[in-house]
């Protein structure tokens, strides 16, 4: 972002607007942490604004500063139109294409709100008057940040602020483990902690509050891990029989594609998920080095992210699904055992 473009958002946001702040579909610990640590943001310069998400999200992200004013669009339709609708100004986090919002994407499309992205995921679109993107970032949680810094106003970072945003970068990250964690991120964790952000129990709240039944559900798919030695690929598979088993919940399957990748000798590491209710398999894929799951979801499942770690999913039925995983391996075997 310019300075000149820098100079037109101060003046922009120097006076009191109608803002809304939006997430993709299926929001995680970034696309809430962002929305609702610039939410706070905005609040303390007497603006209007109103959070909106595609869709709920699981329990252990509800706990954060001011929650309960996250409008869900699929439930609260009509309410969440009119909003968007008259909006002055639209920020759009964590996401780079209108279609990653869901049932939203019509409805932001004809908006004739300002729109100001903040992302940093690969190959953004450009639908927005301003873009703030970055793909070397850890999160848009730190880019919020940055936005802040950018503005002149780290100093009036709150706990409230500071909570949402670390809450963000921590998921982002991997519990800062992830290779997108640089000097900088821990740089920004440290000021963060500084202003308010209690990062113990900020942990203890995503982390620390699993249910039996989720307990029950993990060990289901650790029994389910299959490797590909030839290919250094393993992979987890959860049908909806088995779902419904566990009384799996929204949030449930976060973090466990990476206990493939933990493996000895594997590269790859891949999650499939069986949902008969919208009639397709999710897929979360993980990676080490530089062989890009985002290059292999954009080419076979219709998905994208990050190098590391990206998204996708099958219209194809669940053994449909895997069969095609399989059989793509073979194609990129040299560039696993490179790694």
């Amino acid at each position: 972002m310019t300075k000149q473009n820098i100079e037109h958002l101060k003046q922009l946001l120097s006076t009191p607007k109608d803002i809304v702040i939006v997430s993709h579909k299926n929001p995680d610990g970034d696309a809430i942490g962002s929305s609702l640590g610039l939410y706070h943001f905005l609040k303390k310069y007497n603006h209007k604004v109103t959070v909106i998400m595609p869709n709920d999200y699981p329990d252990f992200l509800k706990w954060m500063p001011d929650e309960t004013v996250i409008l869900k669009h699929d439930s609260q339709t009509k309410e969440s139109n009119a909003i968007i609708q008259k909006a002055e100004i639209i920020f759009t986090l964590d996401f780079n294409a209108l279609n990653r919002s869901g049932n939203m994407e019509t409805v932001l499309g004809e908006s004739n709100g300002l729109k100001i992205m903040i992302d940093h995921h690969q190959k953004p679109d450009g639908y927005a008057t301003y873009t703030f993107s970055d793909v070397n970032m850890s999160s848009t949680c730190e880019m919020v940040y940055d936005f802040i810094d950018l503005l002149g106003e780290l100093k009036n970072i709150n706990s409230n602020i500071a909570t949402c945003l670390y809450t963000g970068i921590m998921t982002d990250t991997g519990s800062f483990r992830f290779p997108s964690t640089t000097s900088k991120t821990h740089q920004v964790i440290a000021h963060l902690i500084e202003k308010g952000a209690n990062n113990a129990q900020i942990h203890n709240n995503i982390y620390d509050t699993n249910s039996y039944e989720r307990l029950q559900l993990l060990g289901c798919a650790l029994n389910n891990l299959k490797v590909i030695p030839e290919s250094r690929t393993a992979y987890i598979v959860l049908s909806q029989e088995e779902l419904n088993k566990y009384n799996y919940k929204k949030g449930d399957t976060e973090g466990v594609v990476n206990y493939g990748l933990s493996l000895n000798n594997v590269v790859l590491s891949a999650i499939f998920i069986e949902d008969k209710q919208e009639g397709i398999v999710k897929i979360s894929l993980r990676s080490k080095g530089a062989f890009s799951v985002n290059e292999f979801s954009r080419a076979h499942f219709n998905g994208g992210g990050h190098t590391n770690a990206a998204g996708g999913k099958s219209d194809l039925s669940l053994s449909d699904t895997i069969e095609k995983f399989i059989s793509i391996l073979p194609k990129y075997n040299k560039a696993l055992n490179n790694e």
